[in-house]
């Protein structure tokens, strides 16, 4: 089945993705297979200060999208705007399908769905459909 819409929730450890229509959804977890991450000057490993992306984790999170025509990009922190990036530089195609990138903080998934859902009408209400 295609839906029309996704939401893709993530931090740079996990993600939780919802693709619905009208009266039916999918709700799937991704999770990077990196270990928890404390990247600050003080924790034992010098360097920049800033982890890499981890392309294998927002692959999954692409497959995971499937084939939604519209998709919402909602998180803490940069996790949202480093996945936008990766999608813009390595699926071009998909991220001509995101419709926006907010902050969000770590909804539980009913609470997710609700938001998703009442932004989505506020999109179509304003593109007339």
């Amino acid at each position: 089945m295609s839906y029309q819409h996704a939401v893709v929730w993530l931090d740079h450890l996990r993600a939780v993705v919802i693709d619905f229509s009208i009266d039916k959804e999918h709700v799937h977890i991704v999770a990077s297979d990196t270990e928890q991450r404390q990247v600050h000057r003080k924790s034992g490993q010098p360097g920049p200060g800033k982890a890499s992306d981890d392309h294998v984790f927002f692959d999954g999170i692409v497959e995971a999208i499937g084939d939604a025509r519209e998709i919402l990009i909602v998180g803490p922190g940069t996790a949202k705007t480093a996945f936008k990036k990766d999608l813009d530089k390595r699926h071009a195609q998909v991220a001509k399908l995101v419709v926006a990138v907010e902050a969000a903080d770590h909804p539980k998934v009913d609470e997710l769905l609700v938001w998703a859902r009442k932004y989505f009408k506020r999109v179509d209400n304003l593109r007339g459909l």
